[in-house]
């Protein structure tokens, strides 16, 4: 497992994926194990499309353990908010993942921006 040096990535390519939320941890972004790459996770943004309140909760899984990034967010009806934002950016690592989840089913559409090194 060895992650490439950034000063010296010889390829950066930015992704966007967007979605529902569901009320089990849902895989958002998943570095795979030996893949070389690092994965810098820029913006996090939540929408509340629902008609009632909700909250997210965002981990980072790794070693089949959760670390809670946000936990119970509150999400207004017709609101948004920001679970991660570009002046908090993570990193995941080989073999990591970033999963969220809602406290209430079809309420919350999630969009992320990330870019993919190597």
């Amino acid at each position: 497992m060895t992650a490439p040096n950034l000063i010296s990535a010889s390829s950066i390519i930015g992704k966007t994926h967007a979605e529902w939320v569901t009320t089990s941890p849902l895989v958002i972004a998943s570095n795979a194990i030996n893949s070389s790459e690092v994965y810098r996770i820029n913006t996090l943004f939540v929408t509340n499309l629902g008609s009632a309140d909700a909250t997210c909760t965002v981990d980072l899984y790794r070693g089949n353990v959760s670390y809670k990034l946000v936990y119970n967010l509150p999400v207004p009806i017709g609101a948004s908010a920001i679970a991660i934002g570009k002046d908090t950016g993570i990193y995941l690592e080989e073999g990591d993942s970033l999963r969220i989840s809602a406290s209430v089913a079809g309420a919350l559409q999630f969009l992320l921006s990330y870019e993919v090194m190597s």
